[in-house]
């Protein structure tokens, strides 16, 4: 290893603002078995699937209406 690195040309990483970051949460068993099934439909992983719908949302601003009943 060198005791020195020169970094004074080095760019950003353009795609630093999509880095994903490793959540815990909890989904009921049919909220899973129903992304599941989704993703085998599409061929994607579940989990970039639920990505997918829950960045949907956030990029319409989707809101959501609840009552209870």
């Amino acid at each position: 290893m060198r005791d020195h690195y020169d970094f004074s040309d080095s760019v950003k990483n353009p795609y630093a603002k999509k880095l994903k970051k490793q959540v815990t949460i909890r989904l009921d068993e049919d909220t899973i078995v129903y992304f599941k099934e989704l993703a085998e439909d599409k061929g994607i992983p579940y989990q970039s699937l639920i990505n997918l719908y829950l960045r949907d949302c956030a990029q319409s601003h989707r809101d959501l209406k609840m009552q209870w009943q």
